[in-house]
């Protein structure tokens, strides 16, 4: 059960970043890790803007929806690996924002048929 949470969750985060990569986002880094429990998905940029992307992809809603599961610590986990970022590539005078991007994989066998929402500026500091 873990193995296969975790292959959709990959598969999520690599439709998330193709869906990116059409909007006309740079992909800077995927799972940038700070620490034993702080990561974050997707490290992108658009327009001058450092733009760090939570990934939650789901096959239902039984348990709410995918961004209802990006909680406050969740999103204080993921502010702290982005300080972490910014500080190790000097990027302290870049703009930034926090997005979630939920993946529905309502047809759990065809991923080109899962429907994206893109929350942007999901969260702030």
């Amino acid at each position: 059960m873990a193995h296969e949470k975790k292959k959709l969750g990959d598969i999520g985060e690599s439709t998330a970043a193709n869906y990116l990569l059409r909007k006309g986002y740079n992909i800077i880094v995927k799972n940038f890790r700070y620490g034993r429990n702080a990561e974050i998905d997707i490290i992108a940029e658009i327009n001058d803007t450092i733009v760090f992307v939570e990934v939650k992809t789901r096959t239902n809603d039984k348990f709410g929806t995918p961004a209802e599961a990006v909680d406050n610590r969740k999103q204080q986990k993921i502010i702290m690996a982005a300080e972490k970022f910014l500080q190790v590539n000097n990027f302290f005078d870049r703009a930034c924002r926090f997005d979630v991007i939920e993946v529905f994989a309502d047809n759990y066998i065809d991923s080109n048929d899962w429907r994206i929402n893109h929350i942007e500026n999901a969260f702030e500091v």
